[in-house]
């Protein structure tokens, strides 16, 4: 991901318990949770609604 914070997928960032990651869709009902450090990006679900 070049911009993990913009672009297709409509990216947001996630509240409450996962403060800090960010939500981008996959599809109508699955979505992609990650998490940007400096230098990585940790996926930490891929599957399903936050």
């Amino acid at each position: 991901m070049r911009t993990p914070f913009e672009g297709i997928g409509k990216p947001e960032p996630l509240r409450f318990g996962l403060q800090g990651a960010w939500s981008r869709r996959i599809d109508h009902a699955n979505r992609l949770v990650y998490v940007v450090t400096d230098d990585a990006i940790a996926i930490v679900s891929v599957r399903d609604h936050y």
